[in-house]
């Protein structure tokens, strides 16, 4: 627990106490688009391998005309050394910076795949440069309290020109390279974003397919990299040309991309040339990085390395690249797992910090726990799982949701276990309602091989008939999965609204869908609908009444008994006005009251203020949830299926029940 405990402290020491970083300042002359020329000769700057700013030769082909997501590109081919090494234009190497005459003219951002990898597109500098006015007007939203906004950003083509000379001599026009033994693609052919592997670190290969199939709505393709412990990596000058990371997930396990910076200035970085999930005001770690080396490959050649200290933010992630700044970090939702493998007697911990992002954090979340759960079980497959976390927030009732359940499956039990998870953290961080800051997120689970599930076979009722107020025991009988049958008691009191008559109970598991749900889904479907409404549950209104309903939703392993409430002489033909009436719990509201032609309200219709379980209308008066308790459990350690109906006879207050 120690050992734990301390990882976890480091995990969020490391963004407080990280050494200062050395960021390069001089800054360049910048060469606006309508200054490039085809046969203009330059040099760009990229790291191939450790931490060593190289040069490689850039050769201007023409201008492509709004062909980029924010204006202009620049078509080049690239040759040196550096790209015979490479292969051509690597993943990773989005963001090098390419000079003309000493002049920063933009970013290498985009290529071809399977095709000539040493002919690309640059981002215009210009564009990018842009990321730094929405990134202060961002920032200018978010610090003014009471005050006008301010002006929205620039969004003419206008480059920065007026910064000091870098110092740095004029290119000198190199020889010229041989041709290639292909031409260029034509500017209609489709380039690619020269995007940065998505390195993945710590996760198992189980957790690595899974998160494949989660980021794929993203574009994103996660690959096996180096053991998430990097935080160690000597800080180093941050200038145009060294390698930098996106993180989304840093602790023992991490998640993000390598890429290179493009500028650099007053503590702010500009890189990529191109975005990377483009989820324009974003909130990514903004680390140190080091490259091992740059492969060669036929579709795409790439940079292999890991992610290091976390040196800064990103907060902007548009078409012309990401931009951030150092010294600040961002939003983080803490997370603490411990696992337990019953079967094999062993334990798996995990501390982690996921960047906030009310879309990605709850995936990012509930991948980090199933990657816990697959490293603590060795194995995919069935199994039974007991789940409990805790997510603490200050913006939500109580500062804590709480929430515990069970689980089972034939096939791979880490997944099922997980999504209550996801469904909470997706809950909180998307709700309607209000900005959420999660403060701590908490998860146990308790794994096991044993098929822990049981199924009812019959219940019995202490009494056949009761009065309001009486309380009557409900024996279920079970039947666990390959174990002698055992029986389960519910003690059940009879709301004192009850009406008299014939009340029928349905007795369930908690994760088994009711003959109520069942039938109000049928009635949905059905083109009278409208003239068979029932009682239903009314949709959550607040945050307080969403958060309610999860916590208090009923767990998988509960033993259920709730009423149904019929109006059971329309059912034998006496006429009261109503049809069949089923309280259940679907979420949805009654369908309103249509009035015929005379202005009287359908026989098939039911007045919002009837009491339930009576054919007796008590206008102005809506029965709220809770109002009256019509179901009550009990919690076993099984996870029960199926379902049973009792009939018991409610009596009048004043008869004596039998």
């Amino acid at each position: 627990m120690y050992t734990y405990i301390r990882r976890y402290i480091l995990v969020i020491v490391a963004l407080v106490l990280a050494l200062p970083v050395t960021i390069a300042t001089a800054a360049p002359e910048f060469m606006p688009v309508d200054q490039i020329t085809p046969g203009m000769h330059g040099v760009a700057k990229t790291v191939v391998a450790g931490n060593t700013i190289e040069e490689f030769g850039v050769e201007v082909l023409g201008i492509m005309k709004q062909k980029g997501p924010s204006g202009d590109l620049i078509l080049v081919r690239t040759y040196g050394d550096v790209i015979e090494r490479t292969g051509g234009i690597a993943q990773g190497m989005s963001g090098s910076p390419v000079y003309i005459n000493g002049k920063l003219v933009g970013a290498i951002a985009y290529g071809w795949p399977l095709t000539d990898h040493k002919v690309g597109m640059v981002t215009p500098i210009a564009d990018m440069l842009k990321l730094w006015s929405v990134q202060e007007y961002q920032e200018n939203q978010e610090n003014s309290k009471n005050n006008s906004p301010a002006a929205p950003p620039a969004t003419e083509n206008k480059p920065a020109d007026n910064l000091p000379d870098s110092g740095q001599k004029e290119e000198t026009k190199p020889e010229q390279p041989g041709q290639p033994e292909s031409e260029p693609p034509t500017a209609d052919t489709k380039a690619e974003e020269k995007a940065t592997p998505l390195m993945a670190a710590g996760f198992s290969e189980q957790a690595l397919q899974w998160l494949k199939g989660k980021l794929k709505p993203y574009n994103l393709v996660p690959y096996a990299a180096a053991d998430a412990g990097t935080d160690d990596i000597a800080y180093r000058v941050v200038e145009p040309g060294s390698t930098i990371g996106v993180q989304l997930v840093r602790g023992d396990v991490s998640l993000g991309a390598l890429g290179t910076v493009t500028y650099v200035e007053d503590g702010k970085v500009l890189a990529f040339g191109h975005p990377f999930l483009k989820r324009g005001n974003a909130n990514y770690f903004l680390t140190e990085a080091e490259v091992y080396t740059t492969t060669p490959g036929m579709e795409n050649s790439f940079k292999i390395g890991a992610t290091g200290a976390a040196i800064g933010k990103i907060s902007q992630d548009r078409g012309a690249g990401i931009a951030g700044k150092f010294g600040v970090f961002p939003r983080i939702v803490p997370l603490r797992v411990h696992v337990t493998d019953k079967s094999l007697g062993r334990s798996q911990d995990l501390a982690a910090q996921v960047a906030y992002d009310e879309e990605l954090a709850p995936v990012l979340a509930a991948v980090s726990v199933f990657n816990a759960i697959d490293k603590a079980t060795d194995r995919a497959g069935a199994g039974t799982a007991k789940v409990s976390f805790e997510i603490s927030a200050a913006d939500i009732p109580g500062e804590v949701l709480k929430r515990d359940n069970m689980f089972y499956t034939a096939g791979n039990i880490g997944e099922l276990a997980v999504g209550e998870i996801f469904e909470a953290l997706a809950l909180l961080t998307g709700n309607q309602y209000k900005a959420i800051t999660i403060t701590d997120v908490k998860v146990n689970v308790e794994l096991e091989t044993s098929h822990r599930t049981a199924s009812i076979l019959q219940a019995s009722a202490n009494s056949s008939s009761a009065k309001p107020g009486d309380k009557i025991d409900i024996a279920v009988k079970l039947k666990p999965f390959r174990e002698e049958a055992i029986t389960r008691n519910i003690s059940f009191t009879i709301p004192k609204d009850q009406p008299p008559g014939t009340m029928m109970l349905s007795v369930r598991g908690g994760g088994t869908v009711s003959l109520a749900q069942l039938l109000g889904k049928r009635q949905g479907t059905d083109a009278e609908a409208n003239h068979l409404p029932f009682v239903l549950k009314p949709k959550p209104s607040t945050l307080e009444e969403t958060v309610k309903e999860l916590v208090e939703r009923d767990r998988n392993n509960d033993l259920v008994a709730e009423i149904m409430d019929f109006n059971f002489d329309n059912l034998n033909g006496t006429p009261t006005g109503q049809n069949p009436r089923i309280s259940t719990e679907l979420g949805e509201s009654p369908s309103p009251v249509v009035p015929d032609k005379t202005g009287k309200k359908k026989p098939d219709t039911i007045d919002p203020g009837t009491n339930p379980g009576t054919s007796q209308s008590q206008p102005g008066k809506v029965k709220k949830a809770g109002e009256s308790k019509r179901k009550f459990s009990v919690t076993t350690d099984y996870i029960i299926d199926g379902e049973t109906q009792l009939v018991i006879n409610i009596e009048d207050a004043g008869k004596k029940a039998k």
